[in-house]
Formats: structure tokens, sequence, C-alpha cells
């Protein structure tokens, strides 16, 4: 008896190791989904405890219990179960089956050199002051020129923030939140501030993550 409870306690303090270290996303789902917390709140949960009747989590100080119905005869079908309970609250937030854990960055030459491109036009239009007569580009490149950055920098500059911010907004709704990342963690940020800057480069880069993951998936 006493063998048989270590080896139900080993193999439920196996489960909940690896739910919290390698698929800590569903854990937040579970939250978002069944407990009603915000992804905000819910990045900060962990499952404490697993039965065979259902799962036991916290977060903020907060207990949360969540039935497997029905319930299992053995440990050895948690994996099959938990999956069915994150199937079901993808469904019900409206994520999808990839969850995209990784930042990419720029990847390619055409990559680095938009990227580059962007940024420069970025910083060198950020002060007018640069553009002004006798200033640093009238005498490196021209009254002409500077003239002409003079005129379209407070145009420019608004313009491309924008852009660029509403691009940044649709993707966080859109893009983000449907894989399942999370607006605490470093990947989001990472994620955020490359759309920012790259705009349309940065969904396709993403867009071609999720598909090679969807792919990986399928063998």
């Amino acid at each position: 008896m006493a063998e048989k409870t270590n080896q139900e306690r080993a193999a439920k303090d196996r489960i909940i190791s690896h739910m919290n270290k390698d698929h800590h996303d569903s854990v937040v789902r579970y939250l978002e989904h069944y407990g009603k917390l915000s992804s905000l709140s819910a990045y900060l949960g962990r499952m404490t405890d697993i039965d065979l009747h259902g799962l036991t989590l916290s977060c903020q100080g907060k207990t949360y219990r969540i039935p497997i119905e029905p319930a299992m005869s053995s440990y050895r079908e948690a994996r099959e179960r938990v999956v069915e309970l994150d199937k079901e609250c993808r469904k019900a937030l409206g994520h999808s089956d990839v969850t995209v854990r990784q930042y990419v960055p720029p990847n390619s030459t055409l990559y680095r050199v938009e990227f580059s491109i962007i940024v420069a036009t970025f910083v060198s239009y950020s002060q007018r002051w640069w553009f002004a007569e006798g200033g640093p580009v009238a005498k490196l490149l021209g009254s002409a020129f500077a003239h002409f950055s003079w005129t379209i920098q407070p145009w420019l500059i608004a313009g491309m923030i924008a852009l660029h911010g509403g691009e940044a907004v649709y993707f966080a709704l859109y893009k983000l939140r449907t894989h399942s990342v999370n607006p605490r963690s470093t990947t989001w940020w990472l994620w955020m501030v490359s759309c920012f800057i790259e705009g349309q480069f940065a969904y396709r880069r993403f867009d071609d993550f999720v598909k090679l993951q969807r792919e990986k998936q399928k063998h």
C-alpha cells in the first residue's frame, strides 16, 4: 500500500512539474477559461496538485479547482485528459492549436535590410533640427535635401508612428493573442517591438513560423 502511494505521489509530482515547466501556456488557458481570469493575471498561475478527479491551480493567492469528468482511473490517463481540457480552452478562448513560445528575429538578408532601413528612417527623422538650414544634414547632403526633409519630417514621423502603431495593435489582438503569446512574456514584447518597427515584415515572419510549427505537429 505504501509503495502504491509513493508511486502515485511520484506520478503526480512529474505531471505537475511537467505542466508548469513545459506547458505553462496550458495552465494559463485553464485559468483564463475555467477561472475567468485575464491573460495578465493568469500568467502568474501554477498547477499545484492533481488527482483522479481534477486539477488544482493557484494564482495570486487564490485556488482554482478544475474537475476532470469522468474521473480518471489512473494517472496514466493524465496526458490525454489535460490535452482534452486544453482543447476545450483553446476553442472557448478562440486560440489556435499552435502556441508561439519564441521570438524569431530578422533571419534573412531581405528582413535584415528592411529592418535596418526602417530603423534608420525612424532615427533620422526623429529630430527636425537636424534638417535646419546650416544644420548637419544640409552640410552633409546639401540644402535642397535638408529643406525637403525639414518640410516632410513632422508628417513622415507622425505617419510612421500611426501606421506602425496600428499594425502593432492588430498584431497583438489578432496574432499574438490567438497564438497564446502572453503580454507578460518577453516573447510578446520582442514581437511587439519588432512589429512596431517592421510592420508587415514581422507579420510574414510570424506567419511563417506558425506554419512551420504546425507542420512539425503533424509528424
